[in-house]
């Protein structure tokens, strides 16, 4: 059985920092690329950042783009993606996410809050 857990969320300042993970458990990592995703309340799911399974250039939102860097550890199963200056409108739940050929996996999600 596949699973993703995320882990790292939790409630920061304007201009802090969060270090996300999500392990994986139950699938070959190497094999599948792995991003991360965000929901907003009231808000459609977008993605924020992406590396293919060889490790090659991430992908970005351009409302993230130097400020989060994504990362991936194939020996831990786990990406991480580093978040920081930090603003309220990033505020949502990120959700970790592989996919591989037709094979596509969510984790449940951890809620990031940005407030003073």
């Amino acid at each position: 059985q596949v699973q993703l857990v995320e882990s790292g969320g939790g409630l920061v300042q304007p201009g802090g920092t969060l270090r996300l993970s999500c392990v994986a458990s139950g699938l070959t990592f190497s094999r599948y690329a792995m991003s991360w995703y965000r929901q907003a309340p009231e808000k459609e799911r977008e993605l924020v950042a992406s590396q293919t399974s060889t490790g090659g250039t991430p992908n970005y939102a351009d409302s993230v783009k130097g400020r989060f860097t994504i990362s991936r550890d194939n020996a831990k199963n786990t990406v991480y993606l580093q978040m920081n200056s930090l603003k309220p409108e990033d505020t949502a739940m990120y959700f970790c996410n592989a996919r591989y050929a037709f094979l596509n996996y969510w984790g449940k999600g951890t809620l990031v809050t940005v407030s003073s």
